[in-house]
């Protein structure tokens, strides 16, 4: 099979790879990938700024694609089913454990730029027949951190939603928090992409370019309450805004550190606000599977900015490091 492997820890390090092609063991299938999706994870791991330092290693989590084999004891899927491996192969429910860690996709094991890969069938969640491939592909870990920033945001009609950027999950709780009945409060540097949030339902933008205290125009949108929820994508630059933003008895959800992973933090807000911060890792299985049920129900379309063809994989991780995307950027597989 064609693949492209990190042979160091650089971008400019992929490379094209004649593999053979993996078989899967009991209890295991064979996916023939159609796309693969880019998150930042990809880019940090391609730079060697997360996980394991090994190499060569076939990198991107996410990836979509059609049953072509079958292991031992695999029962309920079909060969021509429609699948997309989760994240965390071992997580299949409930909270994290030190176990899920030893089968990331991308990460410690083999994972999506490639024309097969194979993956434990419990780790699958159907594709709804309305995706493309490529739509498909956005959906592993995006769409299932977006889906849980706002469930455990406890997120409802009448909600504040503040999202920081317009990234892959930032659309996504976008699109999800309207579905809720939710308003969405979005930030970004780009008028063109507040406006291109705008058409997907955003119901106030800030430039913090020309508003740099968005936390303080937060308030006043919100009567000085604050959202209710704020999902943190970048990290030690913007969360002490954050925490500013934030309502009394809110969440703030971090699934990002582009903005810097080295954060201290004043004890007393968290306190005085009674404000939850909530780590996230993606999600389980489960939580993969109730994401996609949501999208398929809501009719939500995922937000394509760019897809690259296979052999121009490199090109789509430098596009994805530089920031300028709106949604998710994908990688056609043929």
């Amino acid at each position: 099979m064609r693949a492209f492997q990190l042979t160091s820890a650089s971008i400019d390090s992929l490379t094209a790879s004649e593999l053979p092609t993996p078989q899967p063991g009991p209890g295991d299938v064979l996916i023939r990938l159609r796309a693969a999706s880019l998150n930042f994870l990809d880019v940090a791991v391609a730079r060697g700024d997360f996980g394991p330092d090994h190499f060569p290693r076939i990198p991107v989590a996410d990836g979509a694609g059609e049953i072509a084999g079958l292991g031992d004891g695999v029962e309920g899927w079909a060969v021509g089913d429609r699948v997309a491996p989760a994240l965390m192969a071992r997580w299949l429910a409930g909270p994290i454990q030190p176990s899920s860690h030893d089968a990331v996709r991308g990460v410690t094991v083999p994972g999506s730029l490639a024309q097969y890969t194979v993956a434990p069938a419990s780790s699958l969640v159907r594709i709804p027949d309305g995706l493309t491939w490529e739509e498909a592909a956005t959906l592993p870990v995006a769409a299932t951190t977006a889906w849980n920033g706002l469930v455990r945001g406890h997120v409802r009609p009448g909600s504040t939603v503040a999202l920081l950027g317009t990234g892959g999950v930032s659309l996504f709780a976008l699109q999800l928090a309207k579905a809720a009945g939710a308003r969405v409060i979005i930030t970004s540097s780009s008028d063109d992409k507040l406006e291109r949030a705008r058409t997907l339902g955003a119901d106030e933008v800030i430039n913090y370019t020309t508003t740099p205290a968005w936390d303080e125009r937060v308030l006043e949108l919100t009567q000085g309450r604050g959202a209710d929820l704020v999902i943190e994508s970048v990290g030690a630059a913007t969360f002490p805004r954050s925490m500013n933003a934030v309502a009394f008895a809110g969440t703030i959800f971090v699934i990002g550190f582009v903005g810097g992973a080295e954060l201290t933090i004043p004890v007393l807000p968290i306190q005085l606000k009674t404000i939850s911060i909530l780590g996230n890792n993606t999600g389980s299985v489960s939580d993969f599977a109730a994401a996609v049920r949501a999208i398929e129900m809501a009719g939500i379309k995922p937000v394509i900015d760019k897809v690259f063809a296979f052999d121009d994989a490199k090109a789509a991780f430098h596009y994805l490091a530089d920031a300028g995307h709106v949604g998710k950027v994908v990688i056609r597989i043929d």
